[in-house]
């Protein structure tokens, strides 16, 4: 199986996240306090890819390929917001 080095983490500003800035080489990221928003983008997508990829399904036994397809699909749906146009 393939591994694919992890290169940003986003999480909550919870204090068990705290441990992660000492990671070496990953860039993190923490959605503000009360800004819900923020992590609401990165848990819808991860829904969307979710249809292609069931959560049985390891993401690590996929090829970087198998992924930017998924990606391309899910950025080239019609959406109701902005005009219904594609990402």
């Amino acid at each position: 199986m393939k591994r694919y080095p992890i290169k940003a983490i986003m999480a909550d500003s919870g204090s068990e996240f705290t441990l992660l800035g000492e990671l070496k080489g990953v860039d993190i990221y923490f959605a503000d306090s009360y800004s819900s928003h923020e992590r609401g983008n990165n848990a819808n997508f991860n829904g969307l890819l979710r249809e292609f990829v069931p959560k049985e399904v390891s993401l690590n036994d996929l090829s970087q390929g198998d992924l930017a397809i998924f990606t391309q699909a899910i950025n080239d749906r019609i959406r109701r917001i902005p005009n219904y146009q594609t990402a």
